[in-house]
């Protein structure tokens, strides 16, 4: 952890945009420091940077097995880091600290991060094995609360309503004692950090950064029990808030920022006390603090786009701050298509990956379709990798739940063909459904066990606060604290799926190349020899999965359909599941579980990415046929089977260019797309970022649903964004 005090002397330019681009450089030095870390390589950038060298946690465990487990065993373990924390005070930073690790890193590291032993799921476990499944089984955090709770009620008046429904649920002490003590250690940073801000005003000898600081104490030593009042309060409540959630359990769920903060811009300006650029300043400071998922634009309740003057000054100050970045732009119709045009623009300016953009259009009516209201539809919103979420109000595993469809295409494959009846695609298939079918029930069952046993293993005591629910009932929110229970399952391995029945259905019955035999046994070869690799080109060079209208395309909406009839068809006892098509950095860990698959993809190769075709699915790139494709096998029930794009630069250099990058995601959105991703990347650079990643420290890229800076990426990960990348140019 560097030394951040005292460093300018006091005729330096210290202005609020000046501040900005010294906390930028100093970001990249910290990212380069995160570099040896394993904890923060292949996942979001985060805001955290690396403890001191002499700084080591020491868990609480309240089991024989040296874990810890339950309302007692994570809230004293809580309460102890945040009263050991170390604290970090930056003068150009208009917000105090940083985190720096979080109790799931520290059970992981420990070896003890496993569900509660005391609650076994051995009897689904061979199953789960069997079809490839990411259970979600003792996953955290994955859903979004509701910040407006936090930010009327302040951390003292969150303690005054504990206590008041303690009354109301005496029944349930234990919760309430464990949110008691969560929110204390909070309080315990806090005023460890106040203490640290005076000794940084005593030694500041600029004076603006002087004048900064002492702000900052009094913003931070008010809020250790106030709720926010000003701008500056509100944006540094968030930053505890986030800060405190990751340092639980990593949480990086976000909020609509521009509606949770514009009535305190409005309220400052009124009476005198800011000025645009200000405000601007302190946006800055938070997305540096963490690039949580924050939503900008969208429909209100009742229809009304909610796109206004405080919504630009967002994607401003994300511009001075010209940083990995995680805000989504809702699209719809009738959005002020300026805000649009500006969102491209700084896509294509920055080349950070950042806005990304969402549909309202079938993510509304698509959960809709799930028995809920338009008016609540709306306020579903893109705080997560790829996903959406009720602020406060539902509990999902969102992007947590995945089936591995190429797994089970392959048992089905190696069941037909050990088997005695008819060889073809169609017999393939049926066996594929039932498959699949199974895979979808036991992957239901691990939710149910899930919902019922994770309040023993890990409770949600940080999003619990910001939620409707919990601390009125006394019950985490993953134990029926939740209003709504709307959980995710997502597919993955589609093109790899739909690719593969293309390959057989074209080169073995339609033009009778190859036998089903000899295609099985070159796959059980894994493609071995001349005659091998000359099998695997063929096969391979099939319709594919994205090409427009091809054989593999037909096949993926057959295999959607069924895929989302199965997932749906599991609602019952007040939960409800929601289908998607998303694979995260799964796509790599997935792949190892499977052998090869008749689309020419070898033994364990990583299947395809999301919703998107393997790359090299057509040679003249064929975006147009690429997002038709992914926009037919859209779920359709609120969930997201995102595009991802590799771009040039130079696509959009001029008006014209921005204007047809807009036309293109309206015209998306239009169709059903959902979700879109969009990496602004030279192909030259990011082939010489993989040879010498530590050259390129400022090098962001969006990997999935979240930006992350290439140096942090393991040379397993930078590859395969590589080759996505490459091969999209």
């Amino acid at each position: 952890m560097r030394n951040r005090i005292n460093q300018f002397s006091p005729d330096v330019d210290m202005g609020y945009h000046q501040r900005v681009k010294i906390l930028r450089e100093r970001k990249l030095e910290d990212t380069k420091d995160k570099a040896s870390y394993r904890s923060f390589a292949d996942g979001d950038d985060y805001g955290a940077i690396t403890p001191p060298e002499d700084y080591k946690f020491e868990p609480i465990p309240n089991h024989e097995n040296g874990s810890f487990y339950g309302y007692e065993g994570w809230s004293r373990n809580f309460y102890k880091l945040m009263a050991e924390h170390p604290i970090h005070i930056d003068p150009c930073d208009a917000f105090a600290n940083r985190w720096m690790n979080c109790l799931s890193w520290i059970r992981h590291e420990n070896g003890i991060n496993q569900f509660n032993p005391d609650y076994s799921y051995d009897h689904l476990r061979s199953e789960q094995e069997k079809y490839g499944i990411v259970t979600g089984i003792g996953s955290d955090a994955h859903f979004g609360g509701d910040y407006s709770i936090g930010l009327s009620l302040g951390w003292g008046g969150l303690l005054e309503k504990l206590e008041h429904y303690r009354k109301i649920n005496p029944e349930h002490n234990e919760f309430y004692d464990a949110e008691v003590l969560t929110i204390k250690g909070i309080q315990v940073w806090m005023e460890r950090t106040v203490r640290e801000i005076d000794k940084a005003i005593e030694i500041e000898t600029h004076p603006l950064l002087r004048e900064n600081l002492e702000q900052m104490r009094e913003c931070n030593e008010y809020l250790i029990n106030g709720a926010p009042r000003t701008l500056r309060e509100a944006c540094q409540w968030i930053c505890w808030f986030n800060m405190a959630s990751r340092e639980y359990n990593r949480d990086g769920a976000g909020c609509q920022l521009d509606e949770i903060l514009r009535p305190y811009y409005e309220r400052d300006m009124e009476a005198g006390i800011i000025t645009p650029d200000e405000a601007k300043y302190y946006i800055a400071c938070l997305l540096l603090n963490d690039p949580h998922y924050y939503q900008l634009g969208g429909l209100s309740p009742d229809g009304k786009d909610m796109v206004s003057y405080f919504s630009y000054m967002i994607l401003e100050a994300a511009d001075w701050l010209d940083s990995s970045c995680n805000i989504t732009v809702r699209v719809h119709d009738g959005m002020d298509m300026d805000f649009l045009r500006k969102s491209v623009y700084y896509l294509f300016k920055n080349k950070n990956g950042w806005p990304r953009f969402s549909g309202d259009k079938a993510l509304s009516e698509g959960f809709m379709k799930k028995g809920y209201p338009a008016s609540l539809a709306r306020q579903r919103v893109a705080v997560g990798c790829h996903w959406m979420s009720l602020p406060g109000l539902e509990y999902t595993l969102n992007d947590c739940v995945k089936v591995n469809c190429a797994k089970v295409f392959r048992l089905s494959l190696d069941e037909m063909m050990a088997g005695e009846g008819e060889k073809s695609t169609k017999a393939l298939f049926e066996i594929y459904k039932k498959h699949m079918r199974r895979a979808v029930e036991v992957t239901a069952e691990g939710i149910r066990f899930h919902l019922k046993y994770q309040v023993y293993n890990e409770p949600e005591l940080m999003l619990n606060l910001i939620s409707h629910g919990p601390v009125e009932k006394g019950l985490d929110i993953v134990d029926g604290g939740a209003m709504y229970y709307n959980m995710c399952i997502d597919g993955t391995g589609i093109a790899t799926v739909s690719d593969s029945f293309a390959a057989l259905e074209q080169r073995i019955e339609k033009e009778q190349k190859l036998t089903w035999e000899e295609m099985y046994e070159v796959l059980n070869s894994n493609f071995d020899g001349m005659d091998g690799e000359y099998i695997r080109r063929m096969l391979a060079s099939s319709e594919r999965y994205g090409g427009g209208n091809t054989l593999a395309d037909r096949w993926a909406v057959r295999i959607n359909e069924h895929f989302t009839e199965d997932v749906n068809s599991m609602d019952g006892d007040g939960v409800k599941f929601i289908p998607g098509w998303f694979s995260w950095s799964n796509t790599i860990t997935l792949g190892k579980a499977v052998k090869a698959t008749p689309n020419g993809r070898r033994d364990y190769e990583p299947i395809n990415h999301g919703a998107n075709p393997h790359p090299g699915f057509r040679k003249d790139g064929a975006l147009t046929a690429m997002s038709n494709t992914i926009c037919a096998v859209q779920p359709g029930y609120g969930n997201t089977a995102p595009i991802q794009l590799e771009l040039d630069p130079g696509m959009a250099r001029d008006e014209e260019g921005v204007q047809k990058v807009c036309d293109y995601i309206l015209t998306i959105f239009d169709q059903g797309a959902t979700l879109l991703n969009i990496n602004i990347i030279n192909a030259d650079e990011i082939l010489a970022a993989n040879e010498n990643p530590d050259l390129y420290p400022d090098l962001v890229v969006r990997v999935t649903g979240f930006t992350a800076y290439f140096c942090l990426l393991t040379p397993e990960f930078r590859q395969l964004v590589v080759e996505r990348i490459i091969k999209a140019s």
